[in-house]
């Protein structure tokens, strides 16, 4: 793999993916992010990353959408591999706005496919970046494998679910190289502040309300998102075509418990003498429809076939995440006063 296309690079995942490949992994070709540069798609994630590796990074602006845009990136930069993050992905949003979701995550995904599939001579691999959503809740003690049965229950994980079953089925049917990875919840550093995770530390940081859906019961498995990455290129480079892996953290919490732990966790490392206890500014708000009750990865299949497991627990990424969040207020004041916090506020009703 010489020249990666890496969609929706300058996102949250999709960005700590292209820092870990240039500066950790030990990929010596070059990097070509396309990003369309919505709300959740930030460049300064990226900052200065060009003069660091030059002539190994390139920055397009494009909607995966637009096939002939695309089709001249893949013919231009020689593409000869495909890592695929570009998508809708808030839930909330989806619940309010699916015909996005539907456009990006399906449309989108088709036409790269189509263009993988007519380039397929240069064309070395095709991986998805999918989620564990598409799976949808679990009731009893049981965790997601790759051979759970797909049940999404919002127009996000849909929409996931039928680009999971594209790129299969176009592995099966035209021979692509395909692998496809379903991880459980991501957070860490450039986390956009509409999920949970960044919204109460930030919220938490000014003393705001903390809004947590119904009763706080709901529980996902954590996974820090560098450990997520070093997993996308593990299979990308050793995994079995045609495969999907599961990715998840080995962390299963309750959203109320991770809300305290930030509260704890913040008034340990930014003593606040004389104030309330940052617990006392968590706000239950209405639920959100069709809330899954439970998501929780095995991520076996991924350990014993290529060695995988989670080097941060919950608490040591977490505490990373906070800190990334105090050392870089500059790039949280940016991204909070663009129009979409907005929506966030109305969203929760704060």
């Amino acid at each position: 793999m010489k020249n990666m296309l890496v969609t929706g690079g300058c996102g949250f995942i999709g960005s700590n993916f292209i820092h870990y490949i240039l500066s950790e992994s030990g990929y010596k070709g070059r990097i070509i992010n396309v990003d369309k540069l919505t709300y959740a798609g930030n460049p300064e994630n990226l900052a200065g990353i060009d003069k660091k590796f030059p002539g190994r990074y390139c920055f397009v602006k494009a909607d995966i959408c637009d096939r002939q845009a695309m089709e001249m990136v893949f013919e231009k930069h020689q593409i000869d591999s495909v890592c695929h993050f570009a998508a809708e992905s808030h839930v909330d949003r989806s619940i309010v706005e699916p015909d996005a979701f539907i456009k990006t995550n399906i449309t989108g995904t088709f036409n790269l496919l189509e263009l993988a599939r007519s380039h397929k001579d240069k064309i070395l691999l095709f991986h998805h970046i999918s989620t564990d959503e598409v799976y949808g809740s679990i009731s009893d003690g049981s965790c997601f494998t790759e051979d759970t049965p797909y049940h999404p229950n919002s127009p996000y994980s849909a929409s996931k679910a039928a680009s999971d079953h594209l790129v299969r089925a176009y592995g099966t049917t035209y021979g692509l190289p395909v692998t496809i990875s379903n991880c459980s919840n991501n957070y860490g550093p450039y986390q956009f502040p509409e999920k949970l995770i960044p919204l109460i530390i930030l919220n938490a940081f000014e003393e705001k309300a903390l809004p947590v859906y119904g009763d706080g019961l709901n529980i996902r498995d954590w996974l820090y998102v560098t450990d997520h990455c070093k997993a996308i290129w593990l299979i990308m480079q050793n995994g079995k075509r045609g495969e999907t892996y599961n990715i998840g953290g080995d962390c299963e919490m309750r959203n109320i418990d991770v809300v305290k732990m930030i509260c704890d966790l913040i008034e340990k490392i930014m003593p606040r003498p004389n104030h309330p206890h940052l617990q006392e500014l968590i706000t239950f708000v209405k639920d959100r429809p069709g809330h899954d009750l439970r998501y929780a990865i095995d991520f076996s299949k991924l350990q014993t076939e290529l060695g995988w497991v989670p080097a941060e627990s919950f608490e040591t990424g977490i505490k990373k995440t906070i800190k990334w969040y105090i050392d870089n207020k500059n790039w949280v004041d940016r991204v909070k006063s663009g129009k979409y916090m907005s929506w966030i506020k109305q969203q929760y009703d704060l």
